[in-house]
């Protein structure tokens, strides 16, 4: 038990200063740290709370949703139908009750018609339900109905893209160590530190983003007038207020061809532009529809609103091109990032919006420091009043203790809160509870007679089996509260777990060593503790 090699000495001791190492950056200034180029040196990141920011509340409409994966399906169906051999002629796709319907033109293809419909089912999980209902009836007339089981699967995949989608446009932002999860089935936290303009991150996130070229209709637009079939009235602000352009209902290309988009500007005029390029694929069919329809326009549609609607001189043949409009560099700059971060797949609306100033922060911070000071002057001195040199083994054990979890957390990625510094405080008092059991065992053996040696060898012995019992308990409660909790509940559990396992670490092991090493120097013949 008492058996220390220099192996294991040198072991021990080159760990815990690495370690310790790792929370100098964190200590120091960044305007010190920023120096060191590309020299590693992770730091801990304040949480909102502490570095001021804005708190977003996210929430996705779930009839939105249903309604768009309706008009979506009624695409494919059109599609699908045009692409047959021989085509299946069918009539107008109804979208009345959020069931699709339409009728078979001709009875034959009844076959073909529902071969090409089973294409576009498929399953939902282990369920064995399928995500779209097929029935026909009359023989004719075909329906397809959304599922339960369907919805709620569109509703998940929609939310887990959707946050994906609000990370990219945050850290596109440059803002550092954002915080975003999901809550409840359709809506999302969002909470970035240090953010100065709120309301740029909620345009930003407010934009879908859904990027469509279609062709203009040649036909003037008037209110409550009539549209030819397959088209449809869109929002045309460069048209004036109000305006609006008919254009073809199916887009030729998407954004989901769009390879980049940055914000630039345009070399006639120097207005700010947005220019993008497509994939290979997006290439080619852009070069195909240019190349087809010299002499016409088309528009650029974003968010179901044309941005612009240029005329086609010559066929665009590069896989690139720009969007010009009232931009200004932010609000240009704000569109290459949503369009190059992807499209939502459904709208998000804020909720709940809250904005922390760095003076409340600070005074967190301060108020959080000066707790840790008193707990650890408190622990301190009490451990030196009632144990001698033992209880200064275990106060170094505290302050070695303090810094790996700063360098913990910094390697991790963590983020200190509020909460977290609360954790820091109860691991300080924690840290010594291992020191007194042990320090309490070795007096209770000492009462009973035994030698130095053997009161030291069954102090540690003895004392460890509840050491480990009572952390594992608290670790139980720790990996509970981050597995359930969220926001500040897991920045708490987040250091109280990582305090366990240091100061278990410094009072069993390092301590013991500490003692070790002294009585083999020493050899004294009673204890004073």
């Amino acid at each position: 038990m008492l058996d220390f090699p220099r192996w294991k000495v040198t072991s021990i001791i080159a760990l815990l200063v690495a370690l310790m190492l790792l929370a100098v950056p964190t200590l120091l200034p960044e305007r010190i740290t920023d120096r060191w180029g590309s020299f590693p040196h992770p730091r801990v990141s304040l949480g909102l709370d502490l570095a001021g920011g804005s708190y977003l509340l996210l929430e996705a409409n779930a009839d939105d949703l249903v309604k768009a994966r309706v008009e979506a399906m009624r695409e494919q169906i059109v599609n699908e139908m045009r692409s047959a051999t021989p085509r299946i002629q069918i009539g107008d796709v109804s979208t009345e009750g959020g069931k699709l319907s339409f009728l078979l033109r001709d009875v034959t293809q009844l076959e073909a018609a529902r071969e090409r419909l089973n294409r576009l089912t498929a399953g939902v999980g282990l369920t064995g339900q399928r995500d779209w209902d097929l029935s026909f009836v009359d023989a004719t007339r075909v329906v397809m109905q959304p599922t339960q089981a369907g919805t709620a699967q569109a509703i998940n995949d929609a939310m887990e893209t959707a946050t994906d989608v609000v990370r990219t446009r945050i850290d596109k932002l440059g803002t550092r160590e954002p915080t975003i999860i999901r809550q409840g089935t359709n809506r999302i936290v969002v909470q970035v530190p240090g953010l100065k303009d709120p309301q740029a991150l909620k345009d930003l996130l407010g934009k879908t983003a859904k990027l469509e070229f279609k062709m203009v209709a040649e036909v003037p637009y008037a209110e409550g007038g009539i549209l030819p079939p397959g088209t449809q009235a869109l929002a045309y602000p460069e048209g004036g207020p109000g305006a609006k352009i008919v254009v073809q209902r199916r887009a030729i290309i998407t954004g989901d061809q769009l390879l980049t988009a940055r914000q630039a500007y345009k070399q006639e005029d120097n207005s700010p532009i947005v220019e993008f390029g497509f994939n290979t694929e997006g290439g080619r069919k852009f070069a195909k529809v240019t190349q087809d329809n010299v002499g016409k326009r088309f528009a650029v549609v974003v968010d179901d609103q044309v941005i612009s609607a240029p005329r086609i001189n010559t066929a665009i043949l590069g896989g690139s091109g720009y969007i010009e409009g009232s931009f200004t560099v932010q609000s240009a700059n704000e569109l290459a990032i949503a369009l190059s971060s992807g499209k939502l797949p459904v709208a998000l609306r804020v909720v709940e919006e809250r904005t922390v100033g760095p003076e409340l922060g600070a005074d967190s911070i301060r108020a959080g420091i000066t707790a840790s000071i008193i707990a650890t002057v408190a622990v301190i001195v009490f451990m030196l009043v009632t144990y001698g040199r033992f209880g200064v083994y275990a106060n170094i054990a505290v302050v070695i203790n303090v810094l790996i979890i700063l360098g913990v957390l910094a390697v991790i990625g963590g983020t200190l809160t509020l909460p977290g510094i609360a954790g820091f405080v109860l691991t300080i008092g924690t840290a010594v509870d291992a020191n007194v059991l042990i320090n309490e065992r070795i007096r209770e053996e000492q009462r009973r007679g035994r030698s130095v040696l053997q009161s030291v060898e069954l102090g540690y012995k003895e004392a460890s089996r509840t050491i480990f019992e009572a952390n594992v308990t608290h670790a139980i409660s720790g990996v509970i509260m981050l597995l359930l909790g969220s926001g500040p509940v897991k920045g708490f559990a987040v250091v109280l777990l990582i305090g366990i396992v240091t100061s278990v670490f410094t009072a069993v092991v390092f301590t013991r060593m500490l003692v070790v090493l002294w009585l083999r120097r020493a050899r004294p013949a009673t204890l004073n503790i």
